[in-house]
């Protein structure tokens, strides 16, 4: 069992740890919960990395940009990155693909890990990362091309210079029983070789009736100081996800709307064999040269492999009397291969009274699907909603009887400089040049299309700083993204279209007030709309415009209030659709405003003891291009509380959260049939959002 040897190979390193530093005394005490996040800068201080540029100050860059840090994902015990994005009113990470400003995230070319590429469609557990990182918007320049949906870069748990060891129990309602490990430190006397262990088992039900859920993580990194100025960080994980009979998703068919959100604690709308049985390997590794405390190198190399076998149900609703029939598709990729690099050289130059912030650099991947031979479309049954019903388990494929039916790659040259004039302005300068290729393949091994193509992307930022803790800042992006293969169902099916050209426009602030960082951007992104056209041809034919203002803080408003969000005001529209019944139409699926606000207030009496409260809103969505039929707006509350003490000298944290407080049911990951458009063969899905949850944990420290 998976759970038993990755505990066995935690007591072997937490041995080693333990005799490497054999004479090492160490004094635990009880500790406020502000101790827990000194080792995280204070917000007006945090850095991200941004792509070519590296790492940067976030108050001093012209982009809008959010850190979720270690600190918020313990104390709201997250699980998977997917309630990460609760956090971020910019970002709609229900669906598979994550997206930021309205904007839909392709499979690979706009998630990262540690700054190097990874498929977006498979699960990752939380317990993995130290923070994520997420650039709002295009971001074609910094990384090369990808969709207009921001980057989300989750950053892997390093290894510690003290010894650190934690053990987590816990459970919950929609959860299993969970046992968890942290363990970090030196494993030699002389502190070269460093080591992060993450173990995780948690296995149970799911919150639907009849459903069950797993999740099981090992994650390792490994730092080497291999000379004075050259280190090794390696990472090894891997993550089974399971989880199955939780209510399937819901799409409409042609005339149909969809009716109040149902109760998804009811199993009998999904099924209890179906659902999602993910295993993703992850291996990278970084070698980091500082070549005279100036000028620095950087090369990175990562392989994942990400086999799903996905059975969800599709309930479609036939009618408005709530008539359905539930299918379940086998077809998709069950293996996703990518191999991603990327090498970067960075350093400061003076030329008279301006001094430039260079980089150059290279970065790229190699991605290939594989689907399932025998993988097709099945119908179960039909039913209504006012009476469903379970249905007998199809004969799936072989998910491991797989064909090559898809690959792409590319690859990016870089370079970017920032000109400071003076202490008040400087000027952000930064390009790619891409080539990217696409081939699609039949089963019989034949291929059915292919592009190549090549393009730049760029970018130019004006910063002017009229005090030190002002940042004003005007962006122009313009970036290259890969073209859609066009669907079933349209006469052109499976052929590739070509790249598509997006462009931003971005004014913003960033102010910093105490230990406060108060952001406010301004945008309009504007894209190629591709969807399926009268005559049956899936085809560019209009342009999404989203124009919107974000206003976000993070930080603490006194020692003891701390608070994380913000809001976000969203105008999407549809462009020269030449169609007077979508002309100008507020795009499917995206609210015009959402809003997540966390506010953690440690308690002045209680000694170790915090409470925290958290709000979600969403607005009311269009399910159809010509806006006749919507889904309404909902909000949820969370509510939670943290108490670290000492329990027999030992340093204990137990923590208590409650999602979806007031449990309403509401419809989430609303989106097209088609990414970019109708296909022809459906309109809008959505999901049922999660019901009422409580979680609790207890963390020792030792």
């Amino acid at each position: 069992m998976l759970n038993k040897s990755i505990f066995t190979c935690a007591a072997s390193l937490l041995i080693l740890s333990s005799q490497a530093r054999a004479d090492d005394t160490i004094v635990v005490k009880g500790t406020s919960p502000q101790a827990t996040t000194q080792s995280e800068p204070a917000s007006p201080d945090k850095q991200a990395t941004m792509g070519s540029l590296g790492k940067r100050a976030i108050a001093d860059t012209p982009y809008s940009v959010e850190v979720l840090p270690q600190s918020l994902i313990k104390r709201q015990q997250l699980q998977s990155v997917t309630d990460l994005y609760r956090y971020l009113p910019s970002v709609q990470g229900d669906g598979a693909r994550p997206q930021s400003r309205g904007m839909q995230g392709s499979v690979v070319q706009n998630s990262m890990i540690d700054g190097l590429n990874v498929v977006s469609t498979t699960d990752y557990p939380a317990e993995q990362f130290s923070q994520i990182e997420v650039l709002n918007g295009l971001a074609g320049a910094l990384y090369g091309p990808a969709n207009p949906a921001g980057i989300f870069n989750f950053v892997s748990k390093r290894p510690t210079d003290a010894p650190q060891r934690s053990i987590t129990v816990g459970g919950g309602t929609g959860t299993g029983t969970q046992l968890a490990t942290d363990l970090s430190g030196p494993l030699d006397s002389e502190d070269r070789v460093k080591y992060r262990l993450n173990l995780l088992d948690d296995e149970g039900r799911g919150y639907a009736s009849g459903s069950t859920r797993r999740r099981q993580l090992a994650s390792l990194g490994l730092d080497f100081q291999l000379t004075d100025k050259l280190t090794m960080q390696t990472h090894f994980s891997y993550y089974h996800f399971y989880q199955k009979g939780l209510p399937g998703k819901f799409a409409l068919a042609k005339g149909t709307s969809f009716p109040s959100a149902l109760n998804p604690t009811d199993g009998r709308y999904g099924q209890y064999y179906a659902g999602d049985d993910d295993k993703t390997t992850t291996e990278s590794v970084h070698l980091k040269y500082d070549f005279d405390g100036n000028w620095l190198g950087e090369f990175g190399f990562l392989h994942q492999v990400a086999d799903r076998e996905s059975t969800a149900v599709t309930n479609t609703l036939t009618n408005n009397a709530g008539a359905y029939t539930s299918t379940v598709a086998s077809a998709t990729a069950s293996r996703f291969v990518i191999n991603s690099y990327m090498a970067n050289l960075s350093g400061r130059v003076d030329t008279g009274w301006v001094s430039h912030d260079l980089s150059l650099g290279m970065r790229g991947f190699v991605w290939k699907n594989y689907n399932p031979v025998g993988g097709a479309t099945t119908t179960l049954g039909s039913a209504n909603l006012d009476n469903p019903l379970s249905f007998n388990e199809p004969d799936y494929p072989d998910f491991t009887d797989r064909y090559h039916s898809a690959s792409s790659t590319q690859q990016s040259f870089l370079m970017g400089d920032t000109l400071t004039f003076s202490p008040k302005w400087s000027l952000l300068l930064a390009g790619s040049e891409s080539f990217l290729t696409s081939s699609n393949y039949a089963k019989t091994g034949s291929r059915t299309s292919a592009s190549d193509n090549r393009g730049f992307s760029g970018s130019a930022s004006l910063m002017y700083k009229p005090v030190d803790n002002l940042t004003l800042y005007t962006t122009y992006a313009d970036s290259l993204q890969q073209g859609d293969v066009a669907p079933s169902g349209s006469n052109n099916a499976g052929s590739i279209l070509a790249p598509y050209r997006s462009k931003q426009v971005e004014v913003g602030s960033k102010l910093t007030l105490g230990k406060t960082l108060l952001t406010a951007a301004l945008f309009q992104i504007e894209r190629p709309y591709a969807y399926t056209l009268t005559d049956g041809d899936y085809a560019v034919d209009g342009t999404q415009r989203n124009r919107g203002l974000e206003l976000l803080a993070d930080g603490d408003l006194r020692p003891d209030l701390h608070i994380f969000g913000g809001v976000t005001w969203l105008d999407p529209r549809l462009r020269d659709t030449g169609s007077d019944s979508t002309e100008d139409k507020q795009v499917v699926g995206l609210p015009r405003v959402t809003s997540d606000l966390l506010v953690v207030y440690d308690l002045p009496y209680v000694r170790g003891m915090s409470v925290n409260a958290a709000a979600h809103y969403v607005g009311r969505r269009a399910t159809d291009n010509a806006n006749s039929t919507w889904v309404g707006s909902y909000a949820t509350f969370d509510l939670g509380g943290s108490y670290r003490t000492d329990l027999f000298g030992t340093a204990t944290t137990f923590r208590l959260d409650v999602t979806n407080l007031t449990n309403r049911h509401y419809w989430t990951n609303i989106v097209p049939g088609g990414l970019n458009g109708y296909t022809g063969s459906g309109y809008a899905s959505a999901s049922l959002g999660d019901p009422r949850m409580a979680q609790l944990s207890m963390q020792v420290d030792f």
